[in-house]
């Protein structure tokens, strides 16, 4: 069961403590991973959050997606599982 939710249009200034803050409010946040560029280093504006259930996942992609944080609209929706891992 998928528990990740995926968040776009970040705010460059927005940080790792700033999303387990406002994700907590819908649930356990369990790990949050910001993309970096690979050769800048810079946030790309895309993240990922693990909450603890598949509930709270679908909960926060409910309560934040279109909500202002930081100035900007946040786009937030459940990941898609990838199907892909792990094969080879």
């Amino acid at each position: 069961m998928n528990r990740n939710v995926y968040v776009a249009n970040l705010p460059p200034e927005a940080g790792d403590p700033e999303l387990r803050n406002l994700f907590s409010k819908a649930g356990s946040v369990m790990s949050v991973k910001i993309l970096k560029d690979r050769q800048t280093g810079q946030q790309r504006g895309v993240a990922f959050v693990e909450m603890s259930t598949r509930w709270e996942a679908r909960r926060a992609a409910s309560m934040f997606n279109k909500q202002d944080f930081m100035g900007r609209l946040l786009l937030v929706k459940e990941a898609k599982e990838n199907r892909r891992a792990g094969r080879r």
